[in-house]
């Protein structure tokens, strides 16, 4: 075993080697996890990618119309029921309930492209610890689901103290494999498991409409009964091609192919959009900014 150690200040440094063997499990960046944390809490948010965003309405949920009694606040008064009744009348509210927020991570063979030193799912894993987290501090409940050929993961929504490490502890075992993604499986678990409306935010990657078609019965039944989000992923090394001068025939079929595959994953925002499903294309290097700011949109305009 080879230990590094570095002193507070980055001043020293020193190696340590040990000739005992052990297995030690290697976790997704928390450090990563804490610093988006602190940003999406920070009134700060100017250069770091996260966007401020003013939340709509109350922090409180709708509960009944009530008679006024000497104390209400009048800035609840509900005029028009005010108006049927003849007296006065103001709308009662209760502490706003925690929602659910689930990470769905597709591991079959469409989230091993590597990018960056990287695969897509683990882009995936790194998000999802980082949106978990950050649920869980504005008192939401965060929730895990990892699925390939069948469901491998299910962790129910919580927000206990020791959620974010037992989320933590199913993320870093995971692995992609050369399998087909079964969203038939997925659904039937979902449809079991939860039984109140929550987000679920499904980390995949389609690259053509065509592949989104077969999936798309069970994502639209998901819809119908939760907010879902689709999240897919911007082929990069495609933008480069397209932007790359040419100087052949050649160069130029290369170019109009990966122009029609750009394309695509447009026209799958629009499939999806045209079902009433969100989604979020997305280069893989910010996937994790772009999810937090989808997430913070959804809670300020209290969709969930």
């Amino acid at each position: 075993m080879n230990v590094l150690v570095t002193s507070p200040l980055a001043l020293v440094s020193r190696r340590f080697k040990f000739d005992q063997d052990k297995t030690v499990p290697v976790y997704p960046s928390y450090i990563q996890m804490r610093k988006y944390e602190l940003l999406a809490i920070s009134q700060n948010l100017q250069n770091t990618g996260i966007k401020k965003i003013r939340r709509i309405g109350h922090n409180q949920e709708f509960e009944l119309i009530k008679d006024y009694v000497s104390g209400d606040d009048f800035r609840t008064v509900n005029w028009k029921a005010t108006a049927r009744r003849s007296k006065l009348m103001v709308n009662q509210y209760q502490d706003e309930r925690s929602q659910q927020m689930y990470s769905l991570i597709d591991k079959s063979r469409v989230m091993q492209m590597p990018f960056e030193g990287l695969s897509l799912l683990d882009y995936a894993i790194n998000a999802s610890l980082v949106i978990s987290n950050i649920a869980i501090k504005k008192s939401d409940k965060a929730g895990l689901v990892t699925f390939q050929d069948k469901v491998n993961t299910l962790l129910p929504a919580a927000k206990r103290n020791n959620q974010m490490s037992i989320i933590q502890e199913n993320l870093y075992r995971q692995k992609t494999a050369f399998v087909e993604s079964d969203y038939s499986a997925l659904y039937v678990s979902l449809r079991k498991a939860l039984s109140q409306r929550s987000l679920l935010l499904l980390f995949t990657n389609f690259e053509s409409v065509f592949s989104l078609q077969r999936q798309l019965p069970f994502l639209i039944s998901l819809a119908k009964q939760h907010l879902l989000v689709v999240i897919f992923f911007e082929n990069t090394e495609l933008a480069k091609l397209i932007d790359k001068p040419t100087t052949d025939l050649r160069q130029v079929y290369h170019q109009a192919i990966a122009e029609r595959l750009a394309y695509e994953k447009k026209l799958i925002v629009k499939e999806l959009q045209k079902h009433g499903i969100q989604s979020i294309l997305t280069p893989p290097q910010k996937l994790t900014i772009n999810t937090i700011n989808k997430y913070l949109e959804l809670k300020a305009r209290n969709l969930i």
